[in-house]
């Protein structure tokens, strides 16, 4: 049985994992840095933040699928070298921007470049794992991949809380640019296992194949990508999935921000606490079962954790709202962070094991679009209700539809999925 010290000797995966975490650290300083560009605008409006989070996702749609397409025949690795640096140049202009506009345009379309170059360098990555491992290592390096993510989305957010407070927004964009400066010359020393794909292949036939792929249109790939998650059976359970999941993160992402500074009286810092303890339990779930869990059937981990974290989600919004106890809702929101690393784990991992290597790119930025939409529909929804609504309650109810979302999934994966 693969370890995780077996998989971290590699060198080329041992890069791009340093470099994830170095970049994905400077990217939690950048998204708490528009938190609080965002709330000295209107504090306590979920629209203002769901406007932001708009031109963070977007990207998805509009560059996603073509992003997938030139993925799978351009060189991977070459992708995230250059998007980094690219991601670190645009970063640079953010404070300049603001202090020449002094309004938030110039930072929306920033911030949309950037997310899009993101789209090429996250499918990249995707992409690229398993070229780097052996099959028999994939669930583990997909274990530290996502464990590594999970780090910086939450104890990464928890420091840049601190540090955004303390040296200011627009510092914390220089920090940022650096990291993506850091981490491209860290995957400069990948070495990445040649595959022959299908466009390789083509050149090595014949003439007739040849013209065949290149008369090939772009729109007719993204077609192809979003035909074989509806056409396999695994894919459907897995986009699905993910669905649920993003729709309920969506849902509750712009809620809960306001719905902590409101709760705790505070911007970043009490935010930060909790976004630690969660990303503690993400990245302790996350370990626990990509060490342990390797023979366990993985539709049962992802709907049984659905279901416990539905429930801890409702649980931490009535905690927070009726004791206003920072430290009993920090453990509760532990646990829910316990449920959610196994599950990212385990839909990656049995995306990796049925996706082609020639179509990774573009399957994966399918599965982004079909995803995405659920997080970005629903993050809308809750952040106009919120409106109307007590926060509290939003989240409640995503908890709940969660729990049984969760069940759900596991009628379905009891199908043979």
């Amino acid at each position: 049985m693969a370890g995780f010290r077996d998989v971290l000797r590699n060198r080329s995966f041992l890069c791009l994992w340093l470099g994830q975490i170095v970049a994905n650290f400077g990217e939690r300083l950048t998204q708490m840095a528009l938190v609080a560009l965002v709330y000295s605008k209107a504090p306590g409006s979920t629209i203002e933040l769901a406007k932001i989070f708009f031109f963070v996702v977007i990207p998805v749609f509009v560059i996603g699928p073509l992003a997938g397409v030139y993925v799978d025949r351009w060189d991977r690795k070459r992708v995230m070298i250059i998007s980094d640096i690219s991601r670190g140049a645009l970063l640079l202009v953010i404070p300049l921007f603001l202090s020449l506009a002094g309004n938030f345009l110039p930072i929306y379309v920033t911030v949309f470049l950037i997310f899009a170059i993101t789209r090429f360098f996250y499918l990249s990555k995707m992409a690229i794992i398993p070229d780097l491992v052996p099959k028999e290592m994939l669930l583990i390096a997909n274990t530290l991949s996502d464990t590594t993510k999970l780090i910086a989305t939450f104890i990464g957010i928890a420091i840049a809380g601190i540090i955004v407070e303390r040296i200011g927004a627009l510092n914390a964009f220089y920090i940022n640019a650096f990291t993506y400066f850091i981490s491209a010359l860290l995957l400069s020393n990948m070495v990445v296992k040649r595959i022959i794909n299908h466009f390789k292949e083509d050149i090595l036939l014949a003439k007739d194949a040849i013209r065949r792929s290149f008369r090939k249109s772009i729109w007719a790939e993204i077609k192809e990508g979003m035909k074989y998650i509806y056409s396999h059976p695994r894919m459907r359970f897995i986009s699905g999935s993910f669905f649920l999941v993003m729709a309920a993160s969506g849902a509750i992402s712009c809620v809960t921000i306001v719905f902590i500074q409101e709760t705790f009286d505070s911007v970043t810092s009490d935010l930060s606490i909790l976004f630690m303890f969660l990303g503690m339990g993400a990245f302790l779930g996350a370990m626990t079962y990509g060490r342990f869990g390797q023979k366990i059937i993985k539709s049962n981990i992802i709907s049984l954790c659905m279901v416990a974290a539905g429930f801890f989600i409702a649980a931490f919004a009535l905690t927070a709202e009726f004791t206003k106890d920072l430290r009993l809702s920090s453990a509760v929101i532990f646990l829910t962070g316990l449920c959610v690393g196994p599950i990212i784990v385990s839909l990656n991992t049995m995306a990796h094991e049925i996706i082609p290597p020639e179509t990774r790119g573009r399957i994966f930025s399918s599965l982004e679009c079909v995803i995405n939409l659920g997080f970005l529909t629903f993050m809308f929804v809750a952040a106009s209700l919120a409106e109307y609504t007590s926060n509290v309650w939003i989240l409640t109810a995503c908890g709940i539809l969660l729990f049984f979302g969760g069940g759900i999934i596991f009628l379905v994966g009891r199908k043979g999925v």
